[in-house]
């Protein structure tokens, strides 16, 4: 088991490093306009939340692509790994499209969701940068998922990691007006976000198709469309992109529910939201190395690998579960004024990250657990049970405990940690349960 541990760790790091990275980008953008005020934080927090759900389905699509890469390079195959990054490349420029299409036109949703009209007018502008930058966001992820695929993790890292200090130096631009720039606060940050991710995404466009490692990977005599093979990845790519969208969207809606309650309640639950998703990339990366560890050895049919990576992956997440818990329970009272210094916002974000420490077991081993079930081709169940979770569990008992048992932005934190227990519990079992049955099948 330390073996393999070992040898996902190292796969995931540079997964991880960059995870983060990406993540930072909504961080920096929030802790810098949040400078201004904790209504342009609010603001910027209602078109994260509004705008999530569609973006985290273009995520779950690109995850196709890392699959069906890492399927076909288990096999040795290159002419298939080729053939399915130049569909998957097709399928994910399509749906960003639609996507950044769909949130541009419909950003007048946010005057409908009930929150505050100031908060609201400050979103409008920046919620249509933010769809514009969903393009090169998605299609730089498919790159990386197609890199990934192939465990070739460190260049999609570097440019995640160079992003940063470009998009501070943009908004420290835009946003506050410095060099003679205009003073644009929140838009400046939408400005300064569409332009780093369009940078990186041609970076590593560039890259792929020219550096020598890439190169026997790329052959353009199998990049042929074909309907078998979009229908691979949509296979893969609709159930994940709905797992990870229904997760994501139970933490969007719950905060746009929090938002009727007040603006500070709203910027506190970003606060929090934003810490604990920091944590969550972590997770993500791990279950996003198992996944294509295990995704490898499917493709051999190797179950004995499939179960041994399985197990020492999970170890790693409850580790690193009872890590983070530990640590927002020590930080609780520091990591809010990060964000703002309205003294009510960082007194419900302490509060808030209590109930963020509560959960980080079971959100690091659901997502473990979700990873490992996609790498084995198994995401119809999952994404049934990830359903039930968060709709029939999660945010229903939420909203019961916000307003009818006069919970507040607590009550809501209440029924997500319920969620992802119950989504924890039965993806883990379902991963072993398939293990064990394979392995006694093996003569």
């Amino acid at each position: 088991m330390r073996i393999e541990a070992s040898k996902t760790i190292r796969l995931a790091l540079p997964i991880i490093i960059g995870e983060l990275a990406q993540m930072s980008l909504h961080i920096i953008d929030a802790a810098m306009v949040g400078a201004i005020s904790y209504k342009q934080l609010a603001a910027a927090a209602l078109v994260i939340n509004a705008m999530n759900i569609p973006f985290v389905l273009g995520i779950g699509m690109t995850i196709s692509v890392s699959q069906m890469v890492s399927m076909a390079h288990g096999r040795n195959d290159k002419g298939a790994v080729s053939h399915y990054f130049f569909n998957g490349f097709f399928l994910c420029a399509v749906t960003a499209i639609i996507i950044s299409l769909t949130l541009v036109f419909g950003k007048s949703i946010l005057y409908h969701l009930g929150q505050d009209a100031e908060v609201v007018e400050l979103a409008i502008p920046f919620m249509q940068l933010m769809g514009y930058s969903i393009i090169p966001m998605l299609l730089f992820m498919t790159l990386k998922q197609f890199a990934d695929g192939l465990q070739l993790t460190k260049t999609a890292m570097l440019l995640s990691l160079l992003s940063l200090p470009l998009n501070v130096f943009l908004n420290w631009l835009l946003i506050y007006g410095n060099w003679g720039f205009a003073r644009l606060e929140l838009i400046g940050a939408g400005w300064a976000t569409l332009i780093t991710r369009s940078v990186t995404f041609i970076a590593l466009f560039f890259i792929i198709l020219n550096h020598r490692r890439f190169q026997k990977y790329i052959n353009k005599s199998y990049w042929q469309m074909k309907w078998s093979t979009i229908k691979e990845l949509l296979n893969i790519g609709v159930p994940s992109s709905l797992q990870i969208g229904m997760e994501a969207g139970a933490f969007a809606i719950s905060g746009i529910i929090i938002g009727t309650i007040s603006a500070v309640a709203q910027a506190a639950h970003q606060i929090a939201l934003s810490c604990a998703s920091f944590t969550f990339m972590v997770s993500m990366g791990l279950a996003q190395a198992g996944s294509i560890r295990v995704s490898n050895a499917y493709g051999r049919k190797d179950w004995p690998h499939i179960s041994s990576i399985g197990r020492s992956t999970l170890f790693i997440a409850l580790l690193y579960g009872m890590f983070c818990a530990i640590a927002f329970v020590l930080f609780k009272n520091s990591l809010p004024s990060v964000f703002n210094k309205n003294e009510d916002v960082i007194k419900m974000a302490s509060l808030l990250l209590l109930f963020a420490a509560l959960f980080q077991i079971s959100d690091s081993t659901q997502a473990i657990g979700a990873g490992l079930l996609r790498g084995i081709k198994d995401v119809k169940t999952p994404t049934v049970l990830i359903a039930i979770a968060y709709w029939v569990i999660g945010l229903p008992v939420g909203w019961l405990l916000a307003f009818r048992f006069g919970m507040g932005a607590s009550g809501m934190w209440t029924g997500l940690i319920l969620g992802l227990t119950f989504a924890s519990f039965f993806l883990i079992r379902r991963f072993l349960k398939m293990s064990k049955r394979n392995l006694s099948s093996i003569p």
